[in-house]
């Protein structure tokens, strides 16, 4: 059933867990607070003493997952966590994403509940407390500090993010069957072990945790929602872009097909499609307007296909694993060289096919559907392998 308001979703089968009652007694703290960063060095500090502040009576530490800032928001953090041992950071190198940050830091966490609150100051970190009694008292595994209900706001949204936020909210209560009123935002807190159950069928990429969350429990987590009003930003740029929206129908596709389909795939199959349209322009600009021979104009088509290629790949298919510097060099090498075996497998599943069954079009789509299996698997493999 909904739970907008305080009214709860069907009852998870509840795991072994140590409680808090074990953690106290251990002098552990009760309540971690992960908080994901990238370019928030004026942020974090504000956010540590008003932690500090509200937290008072609670034990409690505070994960900060920091994306490798330019800006140096980790050595900030670091400073605070010399001076205050309730403070962490976990500075990640070569990952990026506010949903993996989330998942590492919660699974990295020692409390029994997780608390994930935005560094920009624009969740109300007064509701903390309301939070953890929630939890505490066994009325929910799950309590969503939204906007949506009454009493909460989102006056400080224009328009244009206002309308985006209420679409995709829509979109994911028909669609994914998401019950709650908020189901975008990113002010939360759950009980550790919950997530645990949960973390395997989690998506690292994107900006919905949230969502996720809900959508892989089906229903199965008691979930409150307690209104609070989300503010503005006070320094630093916002990290929501266009890319974003790609992110959401990722994540919605995803959880439709259980999995089975990749936001990642997608982009890299329709990269693919655009580069045969490169492939042909450069083709027929070689041959026909430079009158250069066949093969040379191929070879020339098949190269610059591969270089556009490449270049839409890392700044949008693989854009949380971008090569810079040098490692753009070796990655277009490697990419060479795997789409240059990649060809070989397309043409061998097509005449393969073609032997059996003497349909052009069937043959050719099944050796174009083994070249791009292929290219993406040794191309996550080799080329923007994870580091």
């Amino acid at each position: 059933m909904s739970a907008r308001g305080g009214y709860t979703l069907a009852a998870m089968e509840h795991a072994p867990d140590s409680g808090p009652e074990t953690a106290s007694q251990a002098g552990l703290p009760e309540l971690s607070v992960v908080v994901p960063t990238f370019n928030e060095r004026d942020n974090v500090t504000v956010l540590y003493r008003r932690l500090e502040a509200t937290l008072a009576g609670i034990r409690w530490e505070v994960v900060f997952v920091d994306d490798n800032s330019p800006d140096g928001t980790w050595e900030v953090v670091r400073g605070l966590a010399r001076k205050d041992p309730r403070v962490r950071c976990l500075r990640r190198i070569g990952r990026r994403g506010l949903s993996g940050a989330c998942i590492e830091g919660i699974l990295a966490s020692s409390a029994p509940y997780a608390a994930v609150i935005d560094a920009d100051l624009q969740h109300d970190e007064s509701q903390l407390p309301k939070m953890v009694a929630l939890l505490r008292s066994g009325e929910a595994e799950l309590v969503v500090g939204s906007r949506y209900i009454e009493g909460g706001s989102a006056d400080s949204f224009n328009r244009q993010r206002a309308g985006a936020s209420a679409l995709a909210t829509e979109i994911a209560r028909r669609v994914l069957k998401v019950e709650i009123a908020d189901p975008m935002s990113g002010f939360f807190m759950i009980r550790r072990d919950r997530f645990e159950q949960l973390a395997p069928q989690l998506s690292t990429q994107g900006f919905k945790i949230l969502l996720d969350i809900v959508a892989t429990a089906q229903g199965k987590l008691r979930t409150i929602e307690i209104p609070y009003t989300f503010g503005a930003r006070q320094h630093g740029e916002s990290k929501l872009d266009s890319m974003v929206a790609l992110d959401f129908v990722g994540l919605v596709l995803a959880k439709l097909t259980h999995d089975v389909v990749s936001l990642r795939f997608l982009l890299f199959a329709m990269v693919g499609s655009i580069g045969l349209v490169v492939h042909l322009v450069a083709l027929f600009i070689a041959h026909e307007v430079f009158n250069a021979p066949f093969a040379e104009a191929q070879a020339i088509g098949a190269l610059v296909a591969m270089t556009s290629n490449f270049i839409l790949n890392n700044f949008l298919t693989y854009r949380d694993q971008r090569l810079k510097g040098f490692a753009i060099l070796r990655g277009l090498l490697l990419f060479y060289l795997v789409c240059s075996v990649g060809l070989f497998a397309n043409v061998g599943v097509a005449f393969s096919v073609f032997e059996q069954e003497p349909i052009w079009w069937l043959a050719g789509l099944a050796g174009a559907l083994m070249g791009v299996v292929w290219n993406y698997a040794m191309s996550g493999l080799f080329v923007w392998r994870k580091r």
